[in-house]
């Protein structure tokens, strides 16, 4: 049986769209695709778990003295030049990397049960292995010990079984705490889709989200379950409020409607699916993806940059990390400080809102009085800010330990522990409150696509600008701009804003 006309459509047209972006070599299998950083921080893992292998296997097969270090010997291990052993290593390590790219044990764990990836991940090891030896017999590579090639390849396989194990636990771990989690809607409200909701919501550890049932019907619309959230003609703008990362279509639809919303999804950044057991069957070469045991098609997905989040994150930890240890003398005289100076708490914590709309609590150091926030409502028509943000150059409320802080950025060295905690980065827009997030547009949404940060784009162009147009503009053009070099010049520059005192 056929795949439906307007499934083949948006097949042919996200291929054509992946050909003009000129993101793909070619097969639609993607083997030849261009590498993303994410595959390449993957390939890095395992080339160095592949070389912590050969170093146990040297060690395991030659008994060294203790204070002779194992790669001070690799030369009289072997009668062959150490070149030579690398060039063996370096073509295991290629096909491992190969095998591994080809069998997807480099793309989202949600897509593979643990045993099964544990299994491709012995089977690329075997493979290689297999061509390593057919390597060492075609060149005549008698001067390498056949004992450490067959460690090197039971070694390859245990730690990268180990690593890729211990990786999905902590993924796990996370996604049932609530981060980085996908939010999921539901078009249909019908037997499938209750099916694929309550599966969902059974394999929590795997990171969806179940966020309501888009009605395709006005029977469903007008059917009074609490669970059906709106219709089909306002699931985007549903989707963008409720930060839902994926659609799922549990019914048949209209082509034009599907396809028409595909295009729209991809333009807001919002996965698409369908179960295919509503569509009439599949066409051979459809690609198909089991979430759980729901077999779904992928009209449209965003390649997700886990490897450049992977490096932003290790960066976010080191940096904090050192910074704490290196402020942590400045921020024992900054307590001393405000307890002398003011009554009150030497922190101030405060409900924020993180990345999809997450709710956390950001710490700082105090700097007003005490009861601060009572006094606001009699403060409001001193606001200097534009729109829905509260800002005072003289605020009354501030303390005179806090004027100096504030100046110098000081009171928000507290931050970094929620940095280390995985609530803020180091740079992104600066988490808001729950009130002004209530006030925002649709569009102002989209600077809650990322991690919150202690400093951002907006900071260091923008900071005394006081409408809320710059500030929503600059950190929606973070947002959709985001590298880690942006990263990087906006921590440079953070420096000398912070130095300048240009804080209020």
């Amino acid at each position: 049986m056929a795949t439906p006309d307007y499934l083949q459509q948006v097949i042919v047209s996200a291929r054509a769209r992946a050909v003009r972006d000129r993101r793909t070599y070619s097969t639609r299998f993607g083997l030849f695709r261009r590498p993303s950083v994410t595959s390449m921080v993957w390939a890095s893992l395992d080339l160095l778990t592949i070389f912590l292998a050969v170093i146990l296997a040297l060690r395991v097969r030659i008994a060294l003295p203790p204070q002779v270090h194992v790669l001070y010997v690799v030369p009289d291990l072997i009668e062959a030049s150490p070149r030579v052993l690398f060039l063996y290593i370096g073509w295991f390590a290629a096909c491992l990397i190969f095998f591994a790219r080809s069998y997807g044990l480099y793309g989202p764990i949600q897509n593979r049960s643990g045993l099964h990836e544990q299994r491709m991940t012995v089977q690329a090891s075997l493979m290689s292995g297999l061509l390593l030896c057919g390597a060492l017999y075609l060149f005549n590579g008698i001067a390498v010990s056949r004992i450490v090639v067959a460690l090197v390849v039971l070694f390859s396989a245990v730690l990268l079984c180990v690593r890729r194990a211990v990786w999905r636990r902590m993924a796990y771990k996370r996604f049932r705490e609530g981060i980085e989690t996908r939010n999921v809607l539901i078009v249909g409200a019908g037997r499938v889709g209750y099916a694929l909701r309550n599966h969902l919501e059974s394999l929590n550890h795997l990171g969806f989200r179940f966020k309501g049932f888009v009605a395709l019907t006005e029977r469903e619309a007008e059917s009074g379950d609490a669970d059906v959230i709106g219709d089909v003609r306002n699931c985007l703008s549903l989707a963008r409020s409720l930060f839902v990362d994926e659609i799922f279509f549990s019914v048949p639809a209209d082509k034009k409607l599907v396809i028409g919303m595909v295009e729209e999804a991809r333009t807001a950044g919002i996965d698409v699916r369908v179960v295919p057991d509503m569509y009439d069957g599949l066409a051979w070469n459809a690609p198909v993806e089991y979430i759980g045991q729901f077999p779904t098609i992928p009209l449209h997905r965003r390649d997700f940059p886990m490897g450049a989040f992977l490096l932003k994150r290790a960066m976010d930890i080191v940096l904090a990390s050192a910074a704490l240890v290196v402020a942590s003398p400045v921020m024992l005289a900054i307590a001393i400080a405000i307890r002398w100076d003011s009554k009150g708490t030497i922190f101030y914590g405060a409900e924020r809102i993180g990345r999809k709309g997450r709710t956390f609590c950001c710490y700082k150091f105090r700097t007003m009085v005490k009861d601060a926030e009572k006094l606001k409502a009699d403060l409001e028509h001193m606001n200097e800010r534009d729109g829905i943000l509260f800002k005072i150059a003289n605020d009354p409320r501030i303390t005179r330990v806090g004027a100096v802080l504030r100046k110098y950025s000081l009171d928000e060295l507290p931050q970094f522990y929620n940095v280390l905690r995985g609530d803020m980065s180091l740079v992104g827009p600066r988490p808001p409150m729950a009130a002004e997030v209530e006030q925002y547009d649709l569009a102002h949404l989209r600077r809650l696509d990322v991690l919150p940060g202690i400093t951002g784009l907006w900071q260091v162009e923008a900071r005394q600008d006081p409408s809320f147009d710059s500030y929503i503009s600059l950190d929606t053009a973070y947002v959709e701009n985001w590298s880690l070099w942006l990263d990087l010049k906006i921590l440079a520059r953070t420096v000398h804003v912070v130095l300048s005192g240009t804080g209020t």
